[in-house]
């Protein structure tokens, strides 16, 4: 029979002791302290790289308006005589490029040479042509020849003699038939031998006349007009040699070189192989936005400041407006912008006068009195 516990013992649990062991360490203190550690990372980091939005001041102040109310525009620098595309009105080969960047040059300059090798072969040919059609018309004109004389003038001799010799025998067969000595076919026979004489004798006597009368008129305008037909020949493949050689037809300096030897070129419209211009005197092409063209006065003060150096302020001075509106054009190089802005373009000349110089091309604003009203 089991023994009864007392009350005491049965209240009081029994509390069980072991040993601590290094995972316990890991789990109640090291676990604890890493992950409070990941979590002051992660407020750090996120703190770290947060999104900060910036407004660094330009690197270059932009223009300043020096007129209390103006009309502000956009400007390009370009050429007295504006920038001229210069390109080759025939396709070929390019051999020799004789100019270069900066050099000055004046009206007739040649600028670069084609390929001619096969023009050349074409005007030797036209050369010999030539020289054969003046032989023959020189030929013609010094009919008769000399030589030729004394030949038809024997021939005509002959001939003369022959009919005197068929007259005679026509005559002894008459009388022997009359004789009865011979017959009427012989006599008719002597006949027909005396008429073909007579007539040897006329056209030799006309070919006489004929070789002496020279030649004819109509065969001489024939030989000349064959003469300058092909001297027009010649004309034309030298014409087209010349054309080989692109000239300058302006005095100015070249601006750009866009060909190379041994490069073919051809003719397509806008193709800018040498870039020449008048800088002597520099021009500014202004856009003028549509919506400012009522407050434009071309008689204003009018002033231009270069992109990159907006300390140098350069007077401008009108020359002319070109009255056809025209659609802006974009200085971006997309090709998918829409531009439906047209401006109005106005040409101011432009003199550095000691300030620094400009260069054709370059960008520049520009600031224009407004019209009172």
């Amino acid at each position: 029979m089991a023994t009864a516990l007392p009350d005491s013992a049965r209240s009081t649990p029994r509390r069980l002791t072991r040993r601590r062991t290094f995972g316990d360490v890991v789990t109640q203190f090291f676990l604890p302290l890493l992950a409070l550690g990941l979590l002051a990372f992660a407020g750090w980091f996120v703190w770290k790289n947060r999104v900060v939005i910036r407004q660094p001041s330009p690197p270059i102040a932009p223009a300043t308006n020096p007129f209390s109310d103006a009309v502000a525009a956009a400007g390009v620098v370009e050429a007295q005589t504006e920038n001229i595309a210069v390109g080759s009105a025939t396709p070929g080969v390019v051999v020799e490029v004789l100019v270069t960047v900066g050099q000055q040059v004046e009206p007739g300059t040649p600028l670069f040479r084609l390929d001619d090798r096969q023009l050349r072969a074409d005007l030797a040919v036209k050369r010999a042509a030539v020289s054969q059609t003046k032989s023959d018309l020189m030929r013609l004109e010094a009919e008769p020849r000399p030589e030729k004389l004394p030949v038809l003038v024997a021939q005509v001799n002959e001939a003369r003699a022959a009919v005197a010799r068929e007259a005679d025998a026509l005559k002894r067969s008459e009388d022997t038939f009359a004789r009865k000595v011979t017959t009427e076919q012989d006599v008719i026979a002597r006949r027909e031998t005396f008429a073909a004489a007579q007539a040897a004798l006329e056209k030799t006597q006309a070919d006489l006349a004929l070789l002496k009368a020279g030649s004819w008129e109509y065969d001489l305008d024939v030989s000349r007009a064959g003469v300058a037909k092909a001297e027009a020949e010649v004309a034309r493949i030298e014409t087209d040699l010349d054309r080989l050689v692109v000239r300058s037809l302006v005095a100015g300096r070249v601006l750009q070189v866009n060909v190379r030897p041994g490069e073919f070129v051809g003719t397509p419209p806008g193709q800018a192989l040498v870039m020449l211009g008048n800088i002597e005197r520099l021009h500014v092409r202004v856009d003028i936005d549509e919506f400012d063209i009522p407050r434009f006065d071309p008689g204003a003060a009018a002033s231009a400041v270069p992109r990159g150096s907006l300390q140098e302020r350069y007077p401008l001075k009108f020359v002319r407006i070109e009255p056809f509106v025209v659609p802006k054009k974009s200085l971006t190089g997309d090709n998918t912008e829409r531009v439906d802005t047209r401006v109005l373009q106005v040409i101011y000349e432009c003199d550095p006068d000691g300030r620094p110089p400009l260069f054709v091309g370059q960008q520049v604003e520009v600031f224009i009195t407004a019209a009172a009203g």
